[in-house]
């Protein structure tokens, strides 16, 4: 009977043992257990994971295999296709099933149905569960039947249809193989860049689920409460940084949610907000099941006629936060030293790209891909169509960041731009988000000559902004405008 034989656990994006329902179930009533992690770089096509991310993916797996092996079943780990990896594992060891956490983006989804295919053609059951999100993505309708094309009836919806379990408890030992299977090791997944340009990422993060905890319980024991209103300031540590944990399921949404739920601020406005994020996070997921092209096309078809103006030298001035707005380089240059950006940040990095300098959102998405630790699809697709105006929920086109005024609301000291743009820092606060209109005197003080140490503006606001309203009458005939 496949119940006797040993099971096999296919780690994917659930990095972790706590709350782990594939792993709980391959070792239902003591089944001996293989766990492994399987290296498909062809099976996400196009979205193979980036730079930080592989950066990231090795320091988890280095922190899980440690995990499993104290818990009595070490960690494998292959290279290839999923779907032969499995199948010749499945021989080697004589397991009867497969257990892994389902995925719900669409080269995911593939991928899992060619491990099925494979596996029952070799005899072996296959289980996908659940654990990467709150809810299923592709059973939440409408009252019409058709998918949630917008973020709070959706939210509102969840909250009163889903109900969220309680999470599972880590095992406290596992019943490994006495032989284990070959391993083609860490280092051979090449995952770690050639040339050591994550030195400072290793200064901002602990990856592994330890580290994920240990981030959790600090947030919920401090800025939760004040998360609310702290959250859009850069400089200050208002955010929860779990994202990456989250994204690597270092941490299972459903103990996230719990744990905030359940805190000593748990009811406050914080919390709320909080929670009202991770749910943005289960709308993304939601509508990239649902709509899967919107990965690389717009869900509002009328902007596949956009009049983008394509560049590479405003790519690329964008990408090493050489724009002349403060705040918008600053973010850029937080993205590439710690593999992360501030959210208030991204939006207005986002905005000024598709918006000041017209660049597809395609470009900036493409970026932020490379270059986020926690890079989604989902996620990383809401909110560059958001930011765009052509997709899910998404700001309005007229609605334009203006980043001297973001600047100076979310950042009013320029902390947060002195930190990342150093040749800044002696600037005064009155012109830290305008250099460009600082006296002569001032600027010469403060050790800052435009268009050398620090470059003058790529684009001028107002004519920037016309521009893009301009481009927008031709797509859908809007007029209104508004800077922010």
């Amino acid at each position: 009977m496949s119940s006797d034989r040993p099971a096999i656990v296919w780690f994917r994006q659930d990095l972790r043992v706590d709350d782990h329902p594939a792993l709980d179930a391959a070792a239902a009533n003591g089944r001996a257990v293989q766990p492994v992690f399987i290296l498909d770089d062809s099976a996400d096509g196009a979205w193979s994971a980036g730079g930080a991310a592989r950066w990231w993916l090795h320091h988890s797996l280095a922190a899980l295999q440690q995990q499993l092996a104290k818990l009595g079943a070490p960690l494998l780990l292959r290279r290839g296709a999923a779907a032969e990896a499995l199948v010749d594992l499945a021989k080697e060891i004589g397991a009867g099933s497969v257990h892994c956490s389902m995925r719900f983006e669409p080269a995911g989804t593939a991928q899992e149905q060619r491990v099925r295919t494979a596996l029952a053609a070799a005899g072996v059951s296959f289980a996908a569960h659940a654990g990467a999100l709150l809810h299923d993505p592709l059973i939440l309708r409408t009252g019409t039947g058709v998918p949630y094309k917008v973020y709070t009836p959706f939210a509102k919806a969840l909250r009163m249809q889903v109900s969220i379990a309680e999470p599972l408890p880590a095992p406290r030992s596992l019943h490994g193989l006495a032989k284990g299977a070959a391993d083609c090791g860490l280092e051979s997944l090449e995952l770690l860049p050639r040339i050591d340009w994550a030195g400072t990422m290793r200064q901002w993060w602990t990856p592994g689920e330890r580290g994920a905890q240990e981030r959790l319980a600090a947030f919920v024991a401090g800025p939760l409460r004040d998360y609310g209103d702290a959250r859009d300031y850069p400089a200050m540590n208002g955010c929860s940084s779990l994202s990456p944990h989250i994204h690597w399921g270092e941490l299972s949404p459903r103990r996230v949610w719990c744990d905030v739920s359940r805190s000593g601020a748990g009811k406050t406005p914080g919390a709320s907000k909080f929670l009202a994020e991770i749910l943005w996070r289960e709308f993304a997921a939601h509508v990239l099941a649902n709509f899967p092209a919107t990965e690389s096309r717009p869900l509002r078809a009328e902007f596949a006629k956009f009049p983008w103006q394509p560049s590479k030298d405003h790519l690329r001035a964008w990408q090493r936060g050489r724009t002349g707005y403060p705040i918008v380089d600053a973010g850029m240059r937080q993205l590439w030293a710690t593999g992360w950006m501030h959210n208030r940040v991204r939006m207005i990095v986002a905005s000024f790209l598709v918006k000041h300098m017209l660049q597809p959102w395609q470009d900036g998405a493409r970026w932020f891909w490379d270059t986020l630790c926690d890079a989604d699809l989902a996620s990383n697709t809401l909110g560059w169509q958001w930011s765009a105006g052509c997709g899910a929920d998404a700001a309005p086109y007229f609605r334009i960041f203006n980043p001297i005024l973001q600047g100076e609301k979310f950042d009013p000291s320029g902390a947060f731009v002195r930190k990342w743009v150093p040749e800044l820092a002696k600037v005064p606060s009155e012109f830290i988000h305008q250099p460009w209109q600082a006296p002569p005197m001032v600027l010469a003080s403060s050790g800052v000559v435009l268009g050398e140490t620090y470059p003058h503006p790529i684009v001028e606001h107002s004519a920037a902004r016309d521009r893009a309203l301009a481009a927008l009458q031709k797509v859908s005939g809007a007029k209104s405008s508004a800077s922010l």
